[in-house]
């Protein structure tokens, strides 16, 4: 029978850290779930979602406050137990009795717990014994790749915010998993700490193959990592793209302003130009030939005694999309 540790602050077990488990065969889609759904009562937390993540891909998982992202990321971590539907973590069932699992996986949820009165040193050391690993030198290694070497002797309790989700990531990193499941990583990490912790997890991808699950409401910073993207909405997973995909997806518009507005918004239509106002006052132009060659604007006003004092291409800004999308109007 399986042994199981319980420790203090954290209210949860480590489930069968036996060296003597074979490891499962990585398959190409390492993470997976099929019409998974939670219910809370007459509350449809998740409803559905059926996805799949493949092998060293950054799969970002957005979704507004109270969409379904966190009650999903616990029953991939078989925290709760789903209403209906399954998970699958390199080919294997989520389960109470998934012991080979939770060897190959990191995972931080909502805040980071610790033991307030020991060091970042000391809550680490912890884990590490925890997971019976025996080089006693990857507690300083992960320390040092997460930039807590000044916090090192430090008790938790009196960490920043932001360290203190360093240290919950150092958890989640410290065993070297090939799975990494993040519930809002970039909490209360000021903007030097989030542009590290996403070239950390490039690099983990790109050069280590660990696939990362990671849940963020913030789909601009997302997508400047994820290769793959799902938005979920009101427990549904309405849409999945690719990151290429969505620089094709996003509303692209040509912003001008001149100082005689209306005589330049006439000249673009007589050469077949629609023009908008936008709340700012700017004229936008938003047809392709415009966007693709804003240069033949430029001339047709010049030549007309109309310079611009501005023209730009602007592009939807991600938030905007996001909203765009789960309002259902995706073009």
């Amino acid at each position: 029978m399986a042994k199981v540790i319980t420790y203090g602050l954290y209210n949860q077990s480590f489930w069968c850290f036996n060296r003597g488990v074979n490891k499962l065969e990585i398959m190409e889609d390492v993470i997976r779930t099929e019409n998974l759904s939670k219910y809370f009562d007459n509350v449809h937390a998740v409803e559905s979602v059926s996805l799949k993540v493949r092998k060293s891909e950054i799969y970002g998982f957005l979704g507004l406050n109270g969409a379904g992202k966190t009650t999903t990321i616990r029953m991939l971590l078989g925290m709760i137990r789903p209403t209906a539907g399954s998970a699958f973590l390199f080919g294997e069932k989520v389960s109470a009795g998934s012991c080979s699992l939770w060897e190959r996986v990191g995972y931080l949820v909502e805040t980071p717990s610790s033991y307030p009165e020991l060091t970042v040193w000391g809550n680490l050391e912890i884990i590490r014994r925890l997971r019976r690993m025996p080089d006693k030198k990857s507690v300083e290694v992960v320390i040092g790749k997460l930039r807590l070497t000044s916090y090192r002797d430090i008790k938790a309790k009196n960490l920043s915010l932001g360290n203190a989700q360093r240290l919950g990531l150092a958890k989640a990193l410290l065993h070297h998993p090939d799975i990494l499941i993040l519930d809002e990583p970039a909490n209360g990490l000021d903007p030097a700490g989030i542009v590290e912790i996403r070239e950390l997890f490039g690099d983990l991808a790109s050069n280590h193959g660990v696939t990362i699950f990671i849940s963020s409401h913030i789909l601009g910073e997302i997508s400047k990592f994820a290769t793959r993207i799902g938005i979920i909405h009101e427990g549904r997973l309405i849409r999945e793209l690719n990151a290429d995909q969505l620089e094709r997806l996003l509303d692209k518009r040509l912003v001008i302003n001149a100082r005689n507005k209306e005589a330049v918004k006439l000249m673009l239509i007589n050469h077949g130009y629609s023009i908008n106002l936008s709340k700012n006052g700017n004229l936008e132009v938003t047809g392709k030939e415009a966007i693709n060659h804003p240069e033949h604007i430029a001339s047709i006003l010049v030549h007309a005694g109309l310079p611009p004092t501005l023209l730009k291409v602007e592009e939807e800004d991600l938030e905007s999309y996001f909203l765009r999308t789960i309002e259902g109007n995706v073009k």
